[in-house]
């Protein structure tokens, strides 16, 4: 009885905590409040920021903060126009330029965006910079870091409840059962749903960038450039991001619907 009740109490939960995702309509699992997942994500990005070496090169950080803002903007005036506000309501965005040769950035809750210079040496334009952007403000209004604590929550009850089932099975079945979970939490789930946030982000970034003003089709040449660069050599199997030819076929495919859309969002609008 006990197990019965703690599988229908984690679906329960399951079922009654999901939110849709703006722009791709997708419902996620959301266990964890924003004030929770804010509050302990301003600490890391302080202490990152307090540490980090901030760039000199004020072009380029000129550059990072003003298409940054300006696709921050046309998302907050989507989301309002779309009874959508309260998601963002408690953002407070910024966009940095840190030294380190890497080619990334990082999102963290709340819209605190990160870019390193080493990306900023293969973009050659506001647009392909916008594709950069366009991603991460997607991550921030899709609330990716929101989900991925969900996930992990909602494994950690599923463990529990292989606890309950196991707890009468030898030693050798109950380590056995935790293994296979484990592995099946990893290779099944957690992967799996990083590389679908992944490509969430692109989807949606595409969108953010173009309602912006920026050219959509300049996400290929980025990601071109980026496969060019071998930046994303590991199998995507054992990978949380998608592989290079992956994400531009996707891309290529998004293209077309989101140009008709919302090229002309913005002057239509508002």
């Amino acid at each position: 009885m006990k197990k019965i009740f703690l599988f229908l109490a984690l679906m329960a939960v399951i079922l009654t905590a999901c939110n849709k995702v703006p722009i791709s309509g997708r419902n996620q699992l959301n266990l964890v409040s924003d004030s929770e997942v804010l509050q302990s994500s301003l600490a890391s990005y302080k202490e990152y920021m307090s540490t980090a070496k901030k760039s000199t090169q004020t072009v380029k950080c000129d550059q990072v903060t003003r298409v940054g803002r300006k696709i921050a903007a046309a998302t907050e005036a989507y989301l309002n126009a779309n009874g959508m506000s309260d998601q963002v309501k408690n953002f407070a965005w910024e966009f940095n330029l840190v030294k380190d040769n890497q080619l990334n950035a990082f999102c963290m809750p709340g819209g605190k965006i990160v870019v390193y210079e080493g990306i900023m040496n293969i973009i050659s334009s506001d647009d392909e910079l916008a594709v950069v952007l366009g991603h991460e403000v997607a991550h921030a209004v899709a609330k990716h870091s929101n989900e991925r604590l969900s996930q992990q929550k909602a494994l950690e009850y599923g463990g529990a409840i292989l606890g309950a089932i196991t707890q009468n099975a030898s030693q050798s079945t109950q380590s056995l059962a935790n293994t296979v979970f484990g592995l099946g939490a990893n290779y099944g789930v957690m992967l799996p749903f990083s590389r679908k946030h992944e490509t969430e982000a692109d989807n949606i970034g595409l969108v953010l960038m173009t309602m912006a003003g920026y050219n959509p089709d300049c996400a290929l040449t980025f990601w071109q450039k980026m496969s060019s660069s071998g930046s994303n050599t590991k199998a995507e199997f054992l990978s949380t991001h998608p592989s290079d030819a992956t994400r531009i076929a996707n891309l290529q495919k998004q293209l077309p619907q989101v140009k008709e859309k919302y090229k002309n969002y913005l002057k239509v609008k508002y």
